[in-house]
C-alpha cells in the first residue's frame, strides 16, 4: 500500500484536485473561469469536486478512488476603478476507498487573498455600430496556512498517507495573474494565466510551484433580467517536483525506481453556463481531461466540477 500512497502524492500535488489536501485547498481554487459581474462588491458559496482514480502497474490489486468535495465562501471587492480584491475561505472533505479501505478526511483549508489592477481599459465602436471592450488586468496574491499540517516530515515512522490526510500545506505562498477580456458585442473571450509560488513550511518541505492558464468563449443572451451565458474553453496546468530541504523529493517505490520525482501536467476542456438573474448569479462548470501524465500514467482525473450561487451589489 505503501507504493500506492506515493502515486496518490504525485496526483494530489500535480493537479488542480478541487480539494486538494496536499496542495491546499485555496491555491488549488485558484481557478475561478468567468468572474462574476458585479458593481461594487458580491459575495457567494461554491462547490467544487474532483474524482481521481489510482491503478498501480506493477500491481493491479492496489487502487485507489479519491474524491475532493470543497464548500467555500468567497467574495470580490472594487476598492477602485481599477482595484479588485478577492478571499476565498474553504472547507474541504476528502473520501478515499481503497484496497485497505475507506477514509474520510475533513477541515478548513488555507484561506487566499488576491489583488488585482487594471492596467489596459478600452471600449471603441466599429463598423459604426458593434461595442468592443479590451481590459487586462495584472495581480498577485497570497495562501495563508490555515489549513492544518500535523506531521514532522523528517520522522521515519511518517508516511505518505500521513501527509495526504493533511488539509493544508503548512506554508505561506504567493501567487501572481494575469487576467484579459476581449468582447465583440455579445461575444468575449477570457484568458488568465497564474504562477502559484510555494515556499517551505516549518518541516521543511516545499510543494512544487504550479503554472496554470485557462481561455474561455462566451456569449451572452440576454432578455429583460435575465442573460444566460453558456462557455466553452480549453485549461493547461503543471506542477514542479516536491522538495525536503531544498531537494528535489525522488521515488523510490513504485515509479522507475527511483527515477522519477513528483509533478505532472494536464490539458482539459471546460463547458458551462451561468445565469443572471437581476443581482443573483448561478453558475455550472465541467472539466474533463484531454490529455494527462500523472504518476506515469497510474493516476487518472476523471472529470471535474464546480457549482457557484453569488449575489452582486
Amino acid at each position: 500500500m505503501k507504493k500506492l500512497f506515493v502515486a496518490i502524492t504525485i496526483m494530489l500535488v500535480a493537479l488542480n484536485a478541487n480539494a486538494c489536501s496536499i496542495c491546499g485547498c485555496g491555491g488549488g481554487n485558484l481557478y475561478l473561469g468567468l468572474y462574476p459581474s458585479f458593481d461594487t462588491k458580491f459575495f457567494g458559496v461554491r462547490y467544487t469536486y474532483g474524482d481521481y482514480r489510482t491503478l498501480l502497474k506493477n500491481d493491479n490489486t492496489q487502487f485507489s478512488n479519491n474524491t475532493y468535495h470543497s464548500y467555500e465562501i468567497y467574495a470580490g471587492f472594487n476598492l477602485t476603478k481599477k482595484w479588485q480584491v478577492f478571499t476565498f475561505i474553504p472547507y474541504q472533505v476528502n473520501y478515499q476507498i481503497s484496497d485497505d479501505g475507506k477514509s474520510t478526511n475533513q477541515g478548513i483549508g488555507d484561506i487566499t487573498i488576491l489583488t488585482n489592477y487594471q492596467i489596459y481599459n478600452n471600449h471603441k465602436v466599429v463598423n459604426d455600430k458593434k461595442l468592443v471592450t479590451h481590459k487586462i488586468w495584472l495581480g498577485g496574491g497570497i495562501k495563508l496556512k490555515t489549513g492544518a499540517f500535523n506531521i514532522d516530515a523528517h520522522d521515519p515512522t511518517t508516511t505518505l498517507a500521513d501527509v495526504n490526510a493533511q488539509m493544508g500545506t503548512g506554508s505561506t505562498d504567493f501567487l501572481l495573474n494575469v487576467r484579459d477580456v476581449y468582447q465583440v458585442e455579445d461575444l468575449g473571450l477570457a484568458t488568465t494565466a497564474n504562477y502559484k509560488i510555494n515556499s517551505k513550511n516549518n518541516q521543511g518541505y516545499q510543494f512544487g510551484d504550479k503554472f496554470t492558464f485557462n481561455t474561455i468563449a462566451y456569449y451572452n443572451l440576454s432578455s429583460k433580467n435575465t442573460v444566460v451565458t453558456p462557455n466553452i474553453g480549453l485549461k493547461y496546468e503543471t506542477v514542479a517536483g516536491n522538495k525536503l530541504d531544498g531537494s528535489l523529493i525522488y521515488l523510490t517505490e513504485g515509479l522507475d525506481n527511483g527515477s522519477y520525482h513528483t509533478g505532472g501536467n494536464t490539458f482539459s476542456g471546460i463547458g458551462g453556463i451561468e445565469v443572471n438573474v437581476k443581482k443573483v448569479s448561478f453558475g455550472l462548470n465541467v472539466q474533463a481531461p484531454i490529455q494527462q501524465d500523472v504518476a506515469s500514467g497510474q493516476v487518472n482525473l476523471k472529470w471535474k466540477g464546480l457549482f457557484h450561487m453569488t449575489f452582486s451589489f
